[in-house]
């Protein structure tokens, strides 16, 4: 006699999943290999959901980046007492970014995108703009003064640790240190007489003395127009 057909069982819904767990993955993919490795279906198959259960809790990628921004400034970025001096304020605000950013250089590579950001953040750059300001700066030139702040704070970081990892993956003598190694005095007298120190001298940490002599200049010229 013929079986009776049993019927086919659909499938179950993927496993309900938060936005925080959702965050929290996220942050662990990039930690481990940088915000190129961070895609929606890597992100799925690591909560055990799917791609299209993601987007009911994040629109893309770029508002789960800026959802990262947001996560990392509320549990890393501490707004710092400020001295009176308007160009101090300039000091301390650029600094507290850069140790924040220095901790974990992916957020570099995603706020150099320049259209993503924390609004976390906005603080500090309220700070380092109003400061200028303060200091004799007009609006718009103080805004200029900020973009130059942070694209030193940002290229400094970028800098180093990209050097750090390469000096990491590789111990053989980098090709500065071939090319340096074999300078004509002659020709290139100051850099044969710096060469056995300038790996040294170029991995110290010179970022506040740098962000003064920025901060200096800026004023400067103010004064001057």
């Amino acid at each position: 006699m013929p079986q009776p057909s049993v019927p086919r069982k659909s499938p179950g819904r993927p496993p309900r999943i938060s936005r925080e767990e959702i965050i929290e993955t996220a942050r662990r993919i990039v930690d481990e290999g940088g915000v190129a490795r961070l895609t929606m279906r890597r992100l799925a198959a690591e909560v055990g959901s799917t791609p299209m259960a993601l987007y009911h809790h994040v629109r893309d990628k770029e508002e789960l980046l800026v959802l990262l921004l947001d996560d990392y400034a509320a549990r890393t970025l501490r707004r710092p007492e400020l001295p009176a001096h308007p160009r101090e304020r300039i000091i301390v605000a650029a600094t507290a970014i850069h140790e924040a950013l220095a901790a974990c250089p992916w957020i570099v590579e995603v706020l150099t995108a320049d259209d993503l950001l924390s609004t976390s953040a906005l603080w500090f750059v309220e700070q380092i703009v109003d400061g200028l300001v303060e200091c004799g700066l007009p609006l718009d030139r103080a805004v200029h003064g900020y973009r130059a702040i942070w694209y030193y704070t940002a290229g400094e970081i970028v800098v180093r640790t990209t050097a750090a990892r390469r000096r990491a993956d590789d111990d053989r003598a980098t090709y500065r240190e071939q090319v340096f190694a074999d300078l004509n005095p002659s020709e290139l007298p100051r850099l044969t007489q710096a060469a056995d120190r300038w790996a040294p001298l170029t991995a110290e940490d010179t970022y506040r003395d740098g962000l003064r002599s920025l901060v200096d200049g800026l004023l400067l010229d103010s004064c001057r127009n």
